[in-house]
């Protein structure tokens, strides 16, 4: 089943002819995907049969609940407690591990909700949620009168409360699928009966802001399928049940392609170990599809064992790196610059001109774009620094040094020429407002002198080092900057190069004994 790039972007994110596979069927309607994080199972809604069901890879699909107030979305907190937005009973219920069911939310202003259906849970421990009329309806509910009239979104405080009405009361015909941004700065609700997604702005206060249309006429009188389930991937995309399948947007509203489905897509979620399988649940089934990226890091995702971990590294590198002194400490975002170096067309992109030597299928293994971007993302919100550094020569590569194997096969692949697709930013990390660029011809980003004007004029002693080249550009960077009395820090995972074996060789012996050896998460997690 071929799935439609309709923006190179697309095959960024999932291969075209990726298979859809059928993990279960004989189904009424599913709804609710959820992977446990901890025990490696995907839960699923059957609203009409009000059942809920489980499916793991050994076991298959078995029964876990019957009745279940027809529940339809689901998610987990941070502690797995499963939070049901409940169709019959118009509740949100928390289910503890031992089963135990809590009602946080089934009245506002006094009046029953209509029927909670989707909801997700920000990492301050806030839970929204929509609340349209379909679980009064026969067959996916109860079928009884409203009681609100209107159809809201809503935010139960982390404290716990009574649920906040968040939209204007009559912005929304019927909400349905609701999302945040990797950076949780941004809301995205759909409307199945206006056919369009609005995104809002997440004031401090929790509050909403904005609320534009992001995304309209989102219908296909030819396929079957309509707006429901959403989610954020971890570059910020939104894919979107709709006619055919799934529909997938790019962070400015652009639709870059579509994922196709058998069946009428109600809800979509990813799992698997390493949150790269996305389930569907699609009217009398569930499928899987696996994804070239994962969704965006959803507070329940940290309560479980890490998805992939990289390999130990060797005894002698442990050492040198928790000798550093100031390692595992606190890093502050407004004495820290983040670089980003050499993520390129050419260099890491499918296509680019050094393909070939398995840049790509390295810097895919590493999640590379993924991470840099969030990254990138935490840097901004605190007030570090972001700098990329792109390496560009001019078209026929004039006065470009042939002393080294590099530049040679450089010129010889016509590669990193200003103004092609080879040199621009891969697709999710290009320049924001505020980022500073820095071009080079060499593998240090050193050398043009530029990137050390910029940190010092902008008082930056500090130095997240990431980037394409682990073992040339990152590497030749690090040791420089060390020698410059800078402190690094290089985030592992935020790298990559040709294969596995180069990376570790780096990172585990010429690059702990200059810099501090970190991940992503633990370097956002420090960064204050």
């Amino acid at each position: 089943m071929a799935h439609d790039a309709m923006d190179p972007s697309f095959r960024e994110l999932i291969a075209e002819h990726a298979p859809v596979r059928q993990i279960g069927t004989g189904f009424t309607f599913t709804e609710g995907p959820i992977w446990h994080p901890r025990e490696g199972h995907l839960l699923f809604s059957d609203m009409p049969a009000d059942v809920r069901r489980r499916w793991d890879p050994a076991g298959g699909v078995r029964e876990v609940m019957r009745p279940s107030n027809k529940g339809n979305g689901m998610t987990y907190d941070a502690e797995l407690n499963l939070l049901v937005c409940e169709h019959s009973t118009s509740s949100v219920a928390r289910f503890g591990p031992d089963g135990r069911r809590e009602v946080l939310a089934s009245h506002y202003g006094g009046r029953e909700l209509n029927s909670p259906n989707d909801i997700c849970v920000k990492s301050d421990g806030s839970i929204w949620f929509t609340d349209p009329t379909y679980g009064r309806m026969p067959g996916f509910g109860v079928e009884r009168p409203t009681e609100l009239g209107f159809q809201g979104v809503y935010r139960i405080p982390a404290r716990g409360g009574a649920p906040e009405l968040v939209v204007d009361r009559y912005l929304f015909t019927q909400p349905n699928g609701l999302c945040f941004s990797p950076d949780e700065r941004l809301l995205y609700v759909n409307d199945t009966v206006q056919t369009n997604i609005r995104v809002f702005e997440i004031r401090a206060d929790g509050r909403l802001a904005g609320g534009r249309v992001f995304a309209s006429g989102i219908v296909d009188p030819l396929r079957e399928g309509v707006p429901d389930g959403m989610k954020c991937d971890a570059r910020g995309n939104v894919w979107l049940t709709a006619p055919g399948g799934l529909w997938v947007y790019a962070p400015s509203g652009r639709l870059i392609g579509k994922v196709s489905i058998p069946e009428k897509a109600a809800n979509l979620h990813w799992g698997g170990k390493d949150w790269r399988t996305l389930f569907v649940c699609a009217t009398h089934s569930v499928y899987a599809v696996q994804t070239l990226v994962g969704p965006r890091t959803e507070p329940f995702m940290r309560s479980g064992a890490p998805a992939a971990t990289a390999a130990p590294a060797p005894a002698r590198a442990r050492t040198a790196a928790a000798a550093a002194p100031a390692a595992g400490g606190r890093i502050e975002a407004g004495r820290s610059a983040l670089i980003l170096q050499d993520l390129q067309n050419d260099v890491i992109s499918a296509g680019g001109a050094f393909a070939d030597s398995g840049s790509p299928l390295h810097a895919r293994a590493q999640n590379v774009v993924e991470n840099a971007r969030r990254l990138a993302e935490a840097c901004r919100s605190r007030g570090g620094l972001v700098i990329h550094v792109w390496f560009v020569c001019e078209p026929g590569h004039p006065a470009m040094l042939a002393n080294a194997p590099l530049f040679e096969g450089l010129v010889g692949a016509n590669a990193l020429v200003r103004g092609s697709w080879g040199a621009a930013p891969v697709a999710g990390l290009e320049p924001q407002p505020g980022d500073l660029v820095v071009e080079k011809m060499t593998m240090s980003a050193w050398e043009s002198g530029r990137l050390e004007t910029y940190l010092r004029g902008a008082g930056r002693d500090t130095i997240l080092n990431c980037g394409a080249w682990t073992n040339m550009s990152v590497e030749h960077t690090a040791r420089t900057g060390a020698d410059k009395g800078y402190r690094m820090i290089v985030p592992q995972d935020a790298c990559s190069t040709m294969n596995a074996n180069w990376q570790r060789a780096s990172i585990d012996f010429a690059m702990a004994n200059v810099a501090e050896i970190a991940t992503v998460d633990e370097v956002i997690a420090r960064l204050a």
